[in-house]
């Protein structure tokens, strides 16, 4: 086998069938995550405030005004706030590589046993696993990725996910929630603007629902009215309220 940079290649034979064989998976889920955390929040928030301020018999223009800064204020706070939960993902994964590299260098013997005992786990027996943990101890690089993903469970981040979070969660609220906004841009009553909001966002969450579901692996057609209920019922509750304090 060829070594290049200190990376040994598979057998040309065993290389050519897994270029023959292409498997299609799904490997955008981090981005897909956020867009559903954006949209979904999006559709919801305005569509509830719209909703509740309608109730309290406000005009178009204060509707749409209120919308449009609770859509900036949320994208901000939602796009900060992916940002902040990928840094701390970083973080975390560059204090446990730390770890896991000093306990390497200090305690080799008790990493080479864990090795051991992770391969075990597998089923695969100790004259098999004995050759697999004497290799990864030449190789310290190898080593540490072994024991990072097989022993803490952690993918080494990309670095450029904390920016890429904020602005794919900012930019997917910004477009969900101007839809349940658009109908107050063009009918002046806010009572028959709320009716067409109604109907546009509803139908809105239920394409988006589906959306959901047929790439996250669910039922699309069952993902899709429960996406359309919550922000129904978000909504409604608004509106009662608003109702209720301002018959």
């Amino acid at each position: 086998m060829a070594q290049d940079n200190g990376r040994t290649d598979i057998e040309p034979e065993k290389q050519s069938l897994l270029n023959e064989h292409k498997e299609k998976h799904f490997t955008a889920g981090e981005i897909v995550r956020d867009i559903i955390i954006g949209v979904s929040d999006g559709l919801t928030v305005p569509f509830a405030l719209a909703a509740g301020l309608s109730g309290a018999n406000a005009s178009s223009s204060i509707v749409l005004t209120a919308g449009i800064a609770e859509v900036a204020a949320g994208s901000i706070s939602m796009g900060l706030g992916g940002y902040l939960a990928a840094k701390s993902e970083a973080d975390h994964y560059a204090r446990e590589l730390k770890r896991e590299q000093d306990e390497i260098i200090a305690v080799p013997d008790t990493e080479a046993a864990e090795v051991a005992e992770i391969l075990a786990e597998y089923g695969i027996e100790p004259h098999e696993y004995g050759p697999v943990v004497n290799a990864l101890r030449k190789r310290p690089q190898a080593w540490l990725d072994f024991m990072m993903k097989f022993e803490l469970g952690l993918e080494k981040p990309d670095p450029r996910r904390a920016l890429i979070s904020a602005f794919t969660i900012a930019i997917a609220y910004v477009l969900g929630g101007l839809v349940p906004l658009i109908p107050y841009i063009f009918i002046p009553k806010a009572t028959d603007a709320m009716v067409a909001s109604v109907i546009v966002t509803l139908l809105a969450l239920l394409i988006f629902g589906y959306a959901k579901g047929y790439f996250t692996g669910n039922k699309p057609v069952i993902s899709a009215f429960q996406t359309a209920l919550i922000g129904a019922i978000a909504s409604a509750a608004a509106f009662g309220l608003a109702k209720a304090f301002h018959p």
